[in-house]
């Protein structure tokens, strides 16, 4: 049986992974310091991901290796991103292994209109700065032969069940008082990645990666829309009489001067009020025509369980 190690199993994506590597038939491992989230039939390992021994250890001799760590949005700054980076491409060591990757948007200036594999990176921000070394010691490790670094970059998370994201923290907040919140500026096009679409997505190139170079980066296009098209999406499943707004976004930098996670949020603003598009016709290649989830049917799959609540708390 093939077998994949998710590191950071607790995360939206590496759960996403986790359950979607799982369905296609996989042995899964997750590792983390704690099993927050269990999945059944996916075998926890505990560790820590600062202990490179330990993280060898649950690598073994598993040969295909997903990296779903993270650190607090607040935590990047003082080289700890590259850190946490360099301690994973420690425990792989020299072993070749393939080690599949969700990289962001955050590489590309905002006048990045259509985002592609071949563009080259401006990052606007000192964050985007961060995500463009640590992609450069992956790039690195590849080039040494080290590894294989398979990354597939998407725009926001969402999907059903998972918290901490946009759509529990600001979409939906107010779901159970009638109101939810548009992120973003109308007419703008924004880029959302479906979870249990994304997951499949790795399984995908997982499957591809003795066809694929020893460093690639794909584009994942997930779901462009306005926040018109989410509202209408929304739309079609709230109770009647439910009130569409947009977040006010003004807010976020006074908010920060006391919370510094909602400090750093702010400074990332301009991926909401310019169009920037992820495309990748090789990626579509590999997934197939029929592969996304229906946007509706998606949007319907993560909302549905917020109005649930409203009907509970009425």
């Amino acid at each position: 049986m093939n077998k994949v190690i998710v590191l950071g199993i607790n995360g939206h994506i590496g759960n996403a992974v986790a359950r979607a590597f799982l369905a296609a038939g996989y042995a899964v491992d997750g590792y983390g310091r704690s099993n927050k989230h269990p999945i059944p039939g996916v075998s926890f390992v505990k560790g820590d991901a600062d202990d490179v021994a330990q993280m060898s250890a649950a690598i073994g001799d598993t040969d295909l290796v997903v990296n779903a760590l993270n650190l607090p949005y607040h935590q990047w700054t003082n080289g700890r991103k590259e850190a946490q980076t360099e301690k994973v491409i420690a425990a792989l060591g020299t072993s070749g292994k393939t080690l599949l990757f969700p990289g962001n948007i955050y590489n590309y200036a905002a006048t990045d209109r259509v985002v592609t594999p071949d563009m080259a990176q401006h990052p606007q921000t000192s964050r985007g700065e961060i995500r463009v070394r640590v992609e450069n010691l992956y790039r690195a490790a590849a080039a040494r032969g080290d590894i294989q670094f398979l990354m597939l970059r998407a725009g926001d998370f969402y999907g059903p069940n998972t918290t901490n994201d946009w759509f529990d923290l600001a979409i939906m907040a107010e779901a159970r008082k009638g109101k939810v919140s548009m992120m973003g500026v109308n007419g703008v096009g924004h880029a959302w990645a479906y979870l249990p679409d994304l997951g499949r997505a790795f399984v995908k190139v997982g499957q591809t990666r003795s066809k694929l170079g020893s460093f690639e980066n794909f584009h994942f296009a997930g779901h462009y829309v306005t926040p018109e098209q989410m509202r209408d999406a929304i739309a079609t499943v709230a109770p009647q009489g439910t009130r569409f707004g947009l977040v006010a976004r003004w807010m976020f930098p006074l908010i920060g001067l006391v919370d510094p996670i909602i400090r750093d949020i702010a400074k990332m603003a301009y991926l909401w009020e310019n169009p920037m598009e992820l495309r990748d016709p090789r990626l579509d290649a590999i997934l197939g025509k029929t592969f996304a989830t229906p946007f509706g049917e998606a949007i319907a799959e993560t909302v549905t369980p917020f109005f649930a609540q409203q009907k509970l708390a009425a």
